[in-house]
């Protein structure tokens, strides 16, 4: 089956010169649409609708569209014949969007006076948004009749023709036009997508063929006649044909793009590739294009080979393109994909020297910074973010974590305070941001104040994972409302299986439930996904010795020893052989 390109069909005249006045006259043409019947005008009726004729026009002129309606309507009255007055109604009824009284006063005007070509150019434009094609098909006769060299007329009627499925009388036109006009690449291309339709792929190519011939510096209908091919399982022939067109013109971008499509279509994805590196180094290619291209690879991720695809050829962009911030965000964007952080982070900085007023940008290099512990930075570019956007509540938040991060508390609390203020809707941010107060005041050793915003965050999120096994730990560790504890730890660990924090933070709360076999199997599992915590080993050797396991309980605690661990009695347990508190 041959396969064809979707037919765009366009007006070209749409935007036309004034008009020119009428003779009134009445029409008895057989393709008369409304017969009009002027009436005699005595002599005094002939000044009064000239008045109030230019009169309208003032009005018109001033922008006064209605009291102008109102007096070309008085003109009608007087005068129902009289076109010109039909016409400038109708264009006052047209930026009304009253398109189907304008359509009536054109209607009318066409047939007092069938030989105005603006009248018919308006009702072209009219049809056209109600798509009534066979009456488009009439009025570009007309104007081939008004004006038989205008080109644009034979190419609207054919087209019109096409989408009517009268494919004959399309091709009629244009080889008329081409009598007329000679060959060119618009009644070439339009016969093209004729023939498609009607299964003639050996004259849809004959043409384009001849074009090349006639006009072999001319790239685009090799590329025209490539995708054919290509369309059409043809791709042996496509390649040649664009082999040729690069030898013409080596640095044209879209032969590289063509190739690049028909490497992919032959499934030779490494030189497809390459045709793509190839035609993105090209800054005559329009940066959204390479855009669009790129954003064709997001649905193939987490894909690692999609993704560092993606990556290159964004650097490529940011290389072809050095004063654009899109191709920077970009290429930052395509550094996180690939989980390459710390170069991001530079990257993004030069797409913000060239345009500071994308928000997104902010928060992400912001977010990145917290990530690689830049707080002193994140602080610097939350503080510069917020006063280019002062009401974005996830800038605020970031802000207060990075203030938190500082050990500076205060400051933190109170940007989580506006983030709360400026989004009090969003559940997500909301249970975050008083996750991160429940830690801060917990710091502070405001154990009432942490506790509730620990609730809020719940309320907001009740499977916010982080705020589970925080508030459980700090409830373990004093001692208080361990079977709540107990819940939302074990519910933490639900959410996030394999977590060394939450599976230690459980085995803590079943340590202080007593429950030590239990504590001592969470350890185990804890320490399994992470051997190298201090932190962990201590607690197994806490764990060992309620199940009087002494010798173990010291080996793990000399070990958490070695780790690093700066507990403050770890050095008594060992010497003492014995846990304290």
């Amino acid at each position: 089956m041959i396969k064809v390109g979707k037919l765009v069909f366009g007006l070209a005249w749409l935007l036309f010169p004034g008009f020119t006045f009428a003779q009134h006259k009445k029409n008895t043409d057989k393709n008369s649409m409304v017969m009009v019947v002027g009436k005699p005008l005595t002599r005094r009726d002939s000044v009064l609708v000239d008045e109030l004729f230019y009169q309208a026009l003032r009005e018109k002129t001033m922008e006064n569209a209605s009291a102008a309606a109102t007096l070309f309507s008085q003109v009608l009255e007087i005068d129902p014949a009289n076109d010109a007055g039909m016409y400038e109604l109708s264009r006052i009824r047209t930026n009304q969007n009253k398109d189907a009284e304008a359509r009536q006063l054109l209607e009318k005007a066409v047939t007092v006076n069938p030989d105005n070509e603006w009248y018919w150019l308006a009702l072209a434009g009219n049809y056209e948004k109600i798509n009534d094609i066979p009456k488009l098909e009439n009025v570009f006769k007309e104007l081939v009749r008004l004006n038989p060299d205008k080109p644009d007329y034979y190419t609207n009627q054919a087209r019109a023709f096409v989408l009517d499925k009268k494919y004959d009388e399309a091709l009629a036109v244009y080889n008329q036009q081409e009598k007329l006009f000679g060959k060119n690449e618009e009644s070439i291309f339009g016969k093209q997508k004729i023939y498609l339709k009607q299964g003639k792929l050996d004259l849809a190519t004959k043409d384009l063929e001849e074009l090349i011939r006639e006009n072999p510096q001319e790239i685009r209908p090799y590329l025209q006649l490539s995708e054919l091919y290509n369309s059409n399982n043809q791709n042996d022939k496509a390649l040649k044909v664009l082999e040729s067109a690069g030898k013409i013109d080596s640095d044209n971008a879209l032969v590289h793009l063509a190739l690049a499509d028909v490497y992919r279509d032959k499934k030779d994805y490494a030189a497809c590739f390459n045709q793509l590196k190839t035609a993105f180094a090209f800054p005559s290619l329009k940066i959204e294009e390479k855009l669009r291209i790129i954003s064709g690879y997001f649905p193939r991720f987490p894909d690692p080979e999609a993704k560092s695809s993606a990556l290159e050829l964004s650097r490529i962009i940011s290389v072809a393109h050095p004063d654009d911030a899109r191709a920077f965000t970009l290429y930052g964007d395509m550094l996180v994909q690939n989980a390459s952080y710390q170069q991001a982070i530079p990257v993004y900085r030069k797409s913000l020297t060239l345009n500071d007023q994308t928000y997104a940008v902010w928060e992400q290099i912001i977010r990145l910074e917290l990530g690689e512990n830049q707080f002193d930075q994140a602080i610097k570019d939350g503080e510069e973010a917020l006063s280019l956007f002062p009401n974005q509540a996830v800038a605020n938040y970031l802000l207060g974590v990075a203030y938190a991060q500082k050990g500076r508390v205060k400051e933190a609390l109170s940007y989580f305070k506006n983030a709360i203020s400026l989004n009090p809707t969003n559940k997500e941010l909301l249970s975050q941001v008083y996750a991160a107060m429940g830690d801060n005041y917990h710091q502070q050793k405001d154990d009432a104040q942490s506790d509730a915003s620990y609730d809020q965050s719940l309320t907001n999120n009740p499977d916010n994972a982080y705020t589970l096994n925080n508030y459980a730990y700090y409830l373990s560790l004093r001692g208080e409302k361990l079977d709540k504890a107990a819940q939302m730890s074990r519910r933490s660990n639900e959410l996030q299986p394999d977590n060394a924090s939450f599976e230690d933070t459980f085995a803590w709360v079943l340590f202080k439930q007593k429950k030590y076999p239990e504590a001592k199997t969470w350890m185990e599992k804890a320490i399994r996904h992470n051997q190298k915590s201090a932190g962990l080993a201590e607690h197994y050797g806490d764990v060992l010795y309620f199940l009087n396991d002494t010798e173990n309980a010291v080996k793990y605690w000399k070990t958490a020893k070695q780790l690093g661990s700066s507990s403050a009695v770890l050095e008594r347990k060992i010497n003492e052989k014995k846990y304290i508190e």
